[in-house]
């Protein structure tokens, strides 16, 4: 394997030595850093885009296979499948591209909508409480403002506390002692 980098290097005039004694030990830390120089070179001289195979061969497609018995059947078709994933990928990354700038785009419409709600609820919850704090304050000054069937109060408090068909009051929250804060 180390001698297929050193070919490549030797046509692609690169002038690093392969450190092959260090690769072949198999040790994390030289394996590592060889990778990571591999990496610096390819990020420094790749001039980035597409990558088109068949304009690279100019035309001619690709190779015939060797003839033998060498290689077996699912190494030879491991092989065609890698050959095709990127060609896929990449065309997948660019349909992509378009469509997640339209979701990111439509994400953040959607954030701003949802603030915007919320902060609106939270405008008229602090609205509701004040006037439970102030039915609250008279009847704590004045006990005879509740003891009627009909009084105001009975009726601002029933309104107040009435729940629709089908609410459910979650679990953590008793009444409207705990404020949420956001």
């Amino acid at each position: 394997m180390c001698f297929l980098y050193i070919g490549a290097f030797v046509r692609h005039q690169i002038d690093r030595p392969v450190p092959v004694q260090s690769l072949i030990k198999c040790r994390m830390q030289d394996n590592l850093e060889f990778l990571q120089w591999i990496k610096r070179h390819w990020d420094q001289y790749y001039p980035g885009g597409e990558y088109d195979a068949v304009a690279r061969r100019k035309g001619s497609g690709a190779p015939p296979p060797a003839a033998g018995g060498a290689r077996s059947g699912t190494s030879s078709a491991t092989g065609t499948r890698r050959g095709t994933t990127p060609t896929s990928a990449a065309g997948r990354a660019r349909v992509g591209g378009a469509n997640n700038l339209a979701l990111t785009q439509e994400l953040n419409a959607q954030k701003e909508a949802i603030a915007g709600l919320e902060k609106e609820r939270d405008f008229y919850f602090a609205k509701l409480r004040d006037i439970e704090l102030l039915l609250q304050q008279a009847v704590e000054t004045d006990p005879e403002l509740e003891k009627g069937d009909d009084s105001l109060v009975k009726h601002i408090q029933a309104i107040l506390y009435s729940t629709e068909e089908g609410f459910e009051i979650p679990d953590g929250e008793v009444g409207g002692e705990e404020l949420e804060t956001f």
